[in-house]
């Protein structure tokens, strides 16, 4: 039977979590949280959120599962191809036409999406002249991400999205396999810096021409995007590209004055 959970449980754990590890899941949106949970204590076998809750704050080995569970690590390589080979297409000969390029791929999770960009990148003659910051809040991610280990039956999708993005190669050109894992070539990130960083209280001061932020959004309220994009804005020039997920919008923020739609259909927005 599904345990029951109400507001002032989702408030006492909100509140547990903040105190414990200056983490806020104040703004995520309630609906997806709450979801996340029913997995949680289902996953763990938790008989109420009082268990729940007094786990968190006293073993911070279980904080980060569950900070994972919570933060929705699914990703994929290329994933939705179409806004890929739009970005090769019309972003990229834009890119092209700087001395640097610096590109952060903000929530990276377990770093498919920054081979990806590599990959896309290399693929243009840009790669020596592009520096990446790969951050997520999730440690244990960021360590997949620079490791560039992985399962080895994920990668027929993986190339699969990497073909119709208009890849020129192959995309086992980019990785040797050993046993049941992909190793992908470090060579594609030697440029990059994985580092930690919350989204929700972070700031960033460096100065980036791209920014992706995919499939992050959808589980935020809207003043808690209103100022992810805010800061977004603080950190790109005019001419610079931000990248959201294909079910996310930033047209309802305030800060969406500060862009042009350079991609309706594909979620490419340029600062003005």
């Amino acid at each position: 039977m599904e345990i029951e959970i109400d507001i002032q449980d989702i408030r006492k754990l909100v509140n547990t979590v903040k105190a414990k590890y200056a983490f806020d899941f104040g703004e995520y949106a309630l609906s997806s949280f709450k979801r996340r949970l029913v997995r949680i204590l289902d996953l763990y076998k938790f008989k109420d959120m009082n268990e729940l809750i007094n786990k968190v704050n006293f073993d911070k080995v279980f904080y980060e599962n569950f900070l994972k569970e919570i933060t929705v690590n699914t990703t994929e390589m290329f994933r939705d191809p179409s806004m890929w080979k739009k970005f090769r297409e019309t972003v990229v000969p834009e890119l092209a036409k700087l001395s640097s390029i610096r590109i952060w791929h903000s929530a990276c999770s377990s770093g498919e999406e920054v081979y990806s960009m590599a990959i896309l990148m290399k693929e243009a003659g840009l790669l020596e002249k592009t520096k990446f910051l790969a951050s997520d809040i999730n440690e244990d991610v960021i360590a997949t991400a620079r490791s560039g280990k992985y399962p080895l039956r994920n990668m027929p999708l993986h190339s699969d999205n990497y073909d119709k993005s208009g890849g020129t190669k192959k995309l086992t050109d980019y990785y040797k396999t050993n046993g049941d894992y992909a190793y992908m070539d470090l060579s594609l990130i030697h440029t990059t810096v994985f580092k930690k960083f919350d989204l929700v209280l972070g700031k960033q001061e460096q100065k980036f021409d791209v920014i992706l932020c995919r499939n992050v959004l959808i589980y935020f309220n809207l003043p808690l995007q209103d100022k992810i994009i805010e800061m977004f804005s603080g950190t790109v020039d005019t001419g610079a590209f931000l990248v959201v997920g294909s079910k996310e919008s930033i047209a309802w923020c305030k800060s969406a004055t500060k862009y042009s739609t350079f991609s309706f259909e594909e979620k490419i927005y340029r600062k003005l």
